[in-house]
């Protein structure tokens, strides 16, 4: 390639084209086999050729057809990913982009070096070719090849050429370090972004119209997504605001108008619609007073109005952003709202006190329960998502500001309410019930914490209990954050008899259940204990895994230690706040296991406060200092009794268990004097039964009972009767039975066929027994013998 013969060069360029399109070879040489397409391949990729063919490049600054032949034969190289890394250290797209305009009548300069730019951001490491081109050389011929194709290209082919280079240089805006300002490229992108909505007198865009091509219409989707982009730059903010950026995107956030002429199609200007207003969503935030001045707040809340009512409209959901609404208007609804919740969350008070002044709580909770009567399994995803919306946006208007809380109210907590009472099933199935329900969650602390109204109307519908039931399902996602507004309700005076009167599976109690998870969590912890639950090492009682693995360290003062973290990365201060605020002494369904891990619990800040007295002693240790004799006594004294209370509750703890299983040992044995008493009864039983078929069955046997009985009945006798006694015999003499029997008649039942069954009527006195038998039946009077006489006349 250095020797300057334009033959050679181009046959070269032929040789290397011919790799990727082998034909087989039109006369067969004997002794000799043709090399495979995959084999040359292979070999150009081994030989470094691609890396000698971007150096020739700079050899070929004059010779526009010798260079487009090298350009076409990297193009064929750069589809290997091997090649492609060769080229780079090359510098290959950094010296093939700052040529993209270099005159070429043909166009083929262009549309290979774009090819050629595309196959190393795919085929190559992107951040080292994305580094390349970041420089200004590259970014001002990608600018004025883009306003060249902009402006003057109006086939179909360039107008993809146009589109290929604006995603080329979106990749490279993505490089904080790009200087996308000072070449002037983003004022003209922003200008282009704009100008069909925002009329300017720029001759750039003078006379320039945008067709409903499929082209074009891609064209505005990137420079919406460019314009993402590019607002994450700091300096570009004052470029946006110049630019109009926010008015041009709010043209977009209106209903459509009805026989209005338009130059885009429904779909895609619905698409563009959905486009705009989630590009607001990032843009917004950080030009709020352009925000405020557009009137942006009564812009969306009217849209959101409009998303709401029954207006017939009927959307194509093709797009990405169209996902989930198609012939209904939840995907504006969608993407409403996320602009809200963007805007509630710049925490701008003139913002946030502007959507309370127009009523935004209220619509939003009316949009909420709209949801709910209008969903189906179809749209499942999205009004899931709508719904996690709106909580959120309530939650950030709630926060600190006891009026908007009042404002939310009960309708507020009912909505709440009935998010809690989703079937816990429909959290494993992914379609956003954990996100709802964490948003739920989030607006409890935010919307009722605090108004204490709320609080109560809280209570009354049972609110800690659907608490309580979420905290049961364990899930370590939802565990903190519950347990944190737990402590936070039990600050309610009220709060207490609901906790203790809650019930849970197998009749757990709220206090056994909180117990249960300081257990979980010290076993996750990899705190020591032994398997009855009891302290091992009282000097280190609360110790997690993770702090015996670091060192302590040296720190300054205003840096937390491992002990003070421990506390807020668990949930073990959590459960300890609760507990104390019930009452250590009474709480009631407790086992003895519960009772040993519960002095644990109540010690829990005493133990912190002694872990947190050890770390300074170490500190100062690590540090070489040598406290004076009074702190070193009063360090001594302290981590003494800090060791002693250890020693105190692991000797609680043993008597517990020594009680318990003393307690184990009374149980059973009265569970075995039950068990003796039956045995024995059972026997007394058989043996009864066994004097019984003796009787019955040997005539001596029945006459000795005999004997035994009447000779009990006459020693029970006065041995003198008293005077004017009348005397009664027990048995009846001739009477040949094989038992004992006596003057009194037992009647177990009278047989159906006499009474007649259930449906029989009773009243004997009037009725009387049919001849036929059956049941009962009504018949005429009978007259008696005094009522026949006085009938007879005499």
């Amino acid at each position: 390639m250095k020797i300057p013969n334009s033959e050679l060069r181009i046959q070269i360029c032929k040789c290397i084209i011919d790799f990727y399109h082998a034909e087989p070879p039109k006369k067969h040489i004997t002794g000799y086999q043709q090399a495979n397409s995959s084999y040359k391949i292979k070999m150009a990729e081994v030989s470094g050729l691609a890396k000698t063919m971007v150096e020739s490049l700079t050899l070929l600054e004059n010779q526009l057809v010798e260079k487009l032949w090298v350009l076409k034969a990297l193009q064929h190289l750069s589809t290997s990913e091997v090649n492609c890394t060769l080229m780079l250290k090359a510098q290959a797209a950094k010296e093939i982009c700052a040529h993209l305009n270099d005159p070429d009548p043909s166009g083929q300069l262009l549309f290979r070096s774009s090819e050629i730019l595309w196959n190393l951001l795919e085929k190559s490491p992107k951040e080292e070719t994305i580094q390349q081109l970041s420089n200004l050389e590259c970014l001002l011929a990608l600018k004025e090849v883009f306003k060249n194709l902009f402006m003057r290209g109006f086939s179909h082919y360039d107008r993809q050429l146009r589109n290929d280079i604006l995603v080329i240089t979106t990749i490279i805006a993505q490089n904080p370090g790009t200087p996308m300002i000072e070449c002037g490229f983003t004022r003209d992108l922003i200008l282009f972004a704009t100008f069909t909505e925002v009329k300017s007198q720029n001759p750039l865009v003078k006379g320039l119209k945008l067709s409903n091509s499929y082209e074009d219409f891609e064209l505005k989707k990137l420079l919406f997504n460019i314009i993402v982009i590019l607002c994450k730059d700091l300096p570009t903010i004052q470029l946006l605001i110049d630019g109009k950026v926010i008015l041009a995107l709010f043209t977009y956030v209106k209903k459509p108008e009805k026989h209005k002429i338009m130059e885009w199609s429904a779909a895609q200007y619905e698409e563009l619609q959905l486009h705009a207003i989630a590009t607001l969503s990032s843009v917004a935030p950080f030009l709020t007073e352009e925000y405020m001045l557009c009137q942006g707040n009564a812009r969306v809340l009217a849209f959101l109005e409009w998303c709401e009512s029954e207006d017939s409209f009927f959307s194509h959901g093709n797009s990405f952003h169209g996902t989930g609404g198609r012939a209904n208007k939840f995907a504006q609804m969608r993407y409403s709202l996320r602009l809200l919740r963007a805007m509630v969350y710049t925490e701008d008070e003139t913002i946030n006190n502007d959507l309370c002044e127009k009523g935004t709580i209220q619509q939003l909770i009316g949009v909420f329960k709209n949801t709910i009567s209008k969903s189906n399994d179809k749209e499942e995803a999205i009004v899931l998502e709508i719904q996690s919306d709106i909580l959120l946006i309530l939650s950030g208007l709630c926060e600190h500001h006891i009026p908007r809380k009042e404002i939310f109210g009960t309708e507020g907590v009912d909505i709440i309410l009935h998010v809690m009472k989703t079937d816990p099933t429909k959290l494993r199935t992914g379609l956003g019930y954990n996100v709802l329900l964490l948003s739920t969650l989030d607006s409890i602390w935010c919307c009722i914490l605090g108004c204490y109204p709320l609080e109560d109307y809280f209570l009354e519908k049972e609110g800690i209990f659907l608490l309580l039931d979420l905290l049961a399902l364990n899930q370590k996602k939802f565990c903190n954050l519950i347990l944190g507004i737990m402590v936070e309700f039990c600050d309610n005076p009220k709060t207490t008899a609901h906790v203790n009167a809650w019930r849970g599976k197998k009749d757990q109690t709220a206090a056994s259940l909180l117990i249960k998870l300081w257990r979980k969590e010290e076993k996750e912890l990899g705190v020591k204990r032994d398997k009855h639950g009891m302290i091992i090492d009282t000097k280190k009682p609360l110790f997690t895994s993770f702090q015996e693995e670091q060192k302590i360290m040296p720190l300054p003062a205003n840096c937390p230690t491992l002990a003070v973290m421990d506390v807020a990365e668990n949930i073990r201060a959590k459960i300890y706040a609760v507990l104390g605020k019930l009452d250590f002494e009474n709480l009631p369904g407790l086992s003895a296991e519960d009772f040993v891990t519960l002095c644990i619990i109540h010690r829990y800040l005493d133990f912190k406060i002694g872990e947190i007295w050890n770390e300074i002693c170490e500190e100062i240790k690590l540090e070489k200092l040598r406290p004076v004799n009074t702190d070193k006594k009063i360090l001594e004294a302290i981590t003494t009794a800090s060791e002693n209370i250890g020693k105190m509750v692991a000797s609680l703890q043993s008597e517990m268990i020594e009680s318990q299983a003393h307690q184990d040992v009374q149980n059973e044995q009265k569970v075995y004097t039950k068990i003796q008493a039956t045995h024995k009864q059972r026997e007394l039983a058989n043996k009864s039964w066994e004097n019984f078929l003796a009787r019955t069955s040997n005539a001596k046997t029945l006459k000795k009972a005999k004997r035994l009985q009447e000779k009990a009945i006459e020693s029970s006798r006065y041995s003198k009767p008293p005077p004017n006694a009348i005397f009664h015999r027990t048995d009846i003499k001739g009477l040949n039975t094989t038992v004992p029997s006596g003057r009194v008649v037992t009647v177990e039942s009278t047989p159906a066929r006499l009474l007649g069954g259930p449906l029989a009527d009773t009243d004997i006195a009037l009725k009387k027994l049919p001849i036929r038998g059956g049941a009962l039946q009504k018949v005429k009077a009978v007259k008696t013998v005094n009522e026949l006489k006085k009938s007879v006349p005499t």
